[in-house]
């Protein structure tokens, strides 16, 4: 029995790992969009509803650009836990802007037809800020 219970932590675990590393490698794939103003590109990471919402890459780009400039152009990206909080994904990331500013964000991640997609970002309060 401790056999079986050792596989099937050990296949969880890199499932987890295997998990963590697609939606890692989804999000840095649209920040290097980002970086390189390929709105049309970095949109295509987004969930249908992100989409649907914006209704086109350049009004996404617009968006990003001005609520979200440490993701349009980060000095430097630390990926974090990925934890699941009420059946939904979020990968916590730590992006250091030009100016040396340290952002905290979570990315809500959905796999839609195989594939991980960004439904949506938060801004988290700096640590030690008080609400």
């Amino acid at each position: 029995m401790r056999i079986v219970y050792a596989l099937l932590l050990s296949l969880w675990a890199s499932v987890s790992v295997a998990q963590e590393r697609d939606i890692q490698a989804v999000i840095t794939q649209q920040i290097e969009a980002f970086q390189v103003d390929d709105f049309a590109q970095a949109f295509t990471y987004a969930s249908p509803n992100i989409q649907g919402f914006f209704g086109t890459s350049e009004r996404f780009g617009q968006m990003v650009m001005s609520g979200y400039p440490m993701v349009h152009r980060p000095d430097a990206v630390r990926y974090l836990e990925l934890r699941e909080i009420a059946g939904n994904l979020w990968q916590r990331v730590m992006i250091t802007d030009p100016a040396g500013v340290i952002h905290m964000l979570d990315y809500q991640m959905k796999m839609i037809d195989g594939m991980w997609r960004i439904n949506g970002v938060q801004i988290l309060p700096a640590p030690g800020d008080t609400a």
